[in-house]
């Protein structure tokens, strides 16, 4: 649906080809905002079938049932089997927040149930990414006779093998992809192994975990505890999995009942990150509730994460949730100074991105449960592919990667295996760790690829535009069809319009240094408009006086004292003075 072309200050605009007629005909039959149509059609729901899916999302329409998912009736068998005769069981998690909500949801599904059950949670330093054979040597001392990982296992070939030699059934749930072959356990549940009919492939490792124990639960007549909702829609938008399809329908669930009852610990979460909103949306949990929980298991101890998650003890609860708040304060201001640090190497041309289209980077002061965030600003500034990584003391270099949508990343690690101790992840996102005297070589590797595969409208930075706007569009009902299209996230981002031909009405304001805020007119109206991280344009706009330009902009409402306003918030602008 991709039509004309903008270029911006920043980014190349694409906008969509639409049938207008098209647009009327469904704005009219859905009693939906012209604009927002032209959202849903440039987003490729162009029938009325399309449309309805996409609107009314169902549970009978969009959740497969978990038996599709190979190895699951084996894993809830075995699992049915070990609380039955009381066997010791150790769920196996990952630090960030889906593996934290994954453990979680275990926990608080299998002991009512009546299982033998602990927890554990590798720190990202001390044990390292996934199972090991230690793990697995640690749990046979102490009689457990199975373990469960969740969101991670798809890769443990040597624990595997160890499980099997010590007695030891390793049930594997998880959502990664697979490398070539598959580790020789017990069982393994993943939508993502290539012989799985299962038809929704983009679960998080806490969909996987929950459709698991969603069979355990039909299984023995009973239902879920209610908190699995909650736990469900933490660890699906945490994870920036696409909210879309069963997704979609999940999260949508899941906000439904937090916004009418939240945990404790989720009280605590949303105070933490002045979440003050009667209704809470996907953007609220994605950018101020989850990254505290991310924050513990990046910097500390995630254990203290599914204690909180789960805990019933109020003041417990609230003294960890303090943690939670000053470990995300210190995520911030570290992740600051480690994107400075790059930046200044590309403002220096040591990282000359005239030449080289890949940012590689590598520092062993740098905190490794960090880096992946930094790698994804860094992306986001400059449109390149990242890869920062934390030197060891042992001379082993392990970071994140995070790409552009033109370039595989998993797919290119793959095919640099032999440079590589470890790798795993998805397109677009993946972790590895590598000798540092292989570093060069996996850079030129990289880059060689990049040259070969893509073209240079590939490596320019793009938005895509949904729809065209008049500012006088924007009224109550607007926005209130526009928030039909929630849930918000990856695949389904916020809706980006373009206005075209505004004028400043005022003088605009830098703030802290960082960011522009101005009021604009256009077709008889004025709305507030806000830059964030744009300090560049302030000039500019100081230079354009009363001349018109287009904006590409995202609508939200800002929720202050008991009053809710329209406010833009901007992406890009086109047609400055040069």
């Amino acid at each position: 649906m991709q039509g004309n072309t903008i270029r911006g200050k920043k980014y190349l605009w694409q906008l969509p080809e639409i049938d207008q007629q098209m647009v009327l005909s469904y704005a009219s039959t859905y009693n939906l905002s012209v604009p927002v149509v032209q959202t849903l059609c440039s987003r490729g729901y162009v029938t009325s079938d399309d449309i309805e899916s996409f609107l009314f999302s169902s549970f009978e329409k969009d959740v497969a049932h978990p038996e599709q998912l190979i190895d699951s009736q084996k894993a809830v068998n075995r699992i049915v089997q070990a609380i039955e005769n009381k066997e010791k069981m150790l769920v196996f998690g990952d630090y960030d927040v889906d593996g934290i909500t994954s453990s979680s949801l275990m926990m608080i599904c299998l002991l009512p149930l009546g299982a033998d059950i602990n927890f554990f949670l590798p720190h990202r330093v001390l044990d390292g990414y996934g199972l090991s054979s230690k793990i697995v040597e640690r749990a046979a001392r102490n009689n457990y006779k199975v373990i469960i990982t969740v969101d991670n296992g798809i890769t443990a070939f040597e624990p595997a093998c160890k499980a099997k030699e010590l007695g030891i059934d390793l049930i594997i749930t998880d959502h990664h992809k697979q490398h070539d072959e598959l580790p020789d356990a017990y069982a393994i549940v993943n939508p993502n192994r290539v012989d799985c009919p299962y038809p929704f492939k983009s679960l998080a490792g806490v969909g996987v975990t929950f459709k698991i124990l969603s069979l355990l639960y039909e299984r023995v007549g009973k239902p879920m505890p209610e908190k699995a909702y909650e736990l469900l829609l933490l660890g699906t938008i945490a994870d920036v999995v696409p909210l879309l399809g069963e997704n979609r329908f999940w999260v949508r669930h899941g906000l439904n009942y937090v916004n009418k009852q939240r945990s404790f610990p989720f009280l605590t979460l949303c105070k933490n990150g002045r979440v003050t909103k009667q209704t809470i949306s996907s953007l609220d949990i994605g950018f101020s509730v989850a990254p505290q929980i991310n924050a513990l298991g990046r910097l500390d101890d995630p254990r203290d994460g599914v204690a909180f998650l789960i805990g019933s003890d109020h003041k417990r609860v609230q003294e960890v949730g303090k943690i939670l708040f000053e470990l995300n304060q210190a995520r911030k201001d570290i992740e600051r100074s480690i994107f400075q640090q790059v930046d200044v190497h590309i403002k220096e041309k040591k990282i000359d991105l005239e030449k080289e289209n890949i940012i590689l980077a590598a520092s062993n002061s740098w905190p490794p449960g960090v880096i992946g965030l930094v790698a994804s600003r860094l992306v986001s500034a400059y449109g390149k592919p990242t890869i920062l990584l934390h030197i060891t003391e042992k001379g082993i270099a392990k970071g994140s990667c995070r790409s552009i949508p033109a370039f595989n990343i998993f797919d290119a690690l793959h095919d640099s295996k032999d440079l590589l101790e470890q790798f795993g992840g998805h397109a677009h996102a993946a972790g590895l760790a590598l000798k540092v005297d292989n570093i060069a070589e996996l850079k030129q590797k990289l880059e060689e690829r990049v040259a070969q595969q893509l073209t240079p409208i590939d490596l320019e930075q793009k938005i895509m535009i949904d729809a065209h706007i008049k500012l006088g569009d924007l009224t109550k009902k607007f926005m209130n069809d526009i928030n039909q299209l929630e849930p918000f996230g990856h695949a389904n981002a916020q809706p980006l319009f373009y206005a075209k031909d505004v004028v400043l009405v005022q003088e605009p304001q830098l703030l802290k240094d960082l960011h522009v805020k101005c009021r604009i007119f256009a077709d008889g109206v004025i709305k507030p408009l806000i830059f964030f991280n744009r300090p560049e344009l302030f000039e500019c706009f100081v230079n354009q006086g009363s001349d018109p330009f287009d904006v590409a902009v995202q609508a939200t409402e800002n929720h202050w004292n008991g009053r809710i306003s329209i406010e833009l918030l901007g992406t890009d602008v086109a047609g400055l003075k040069q």
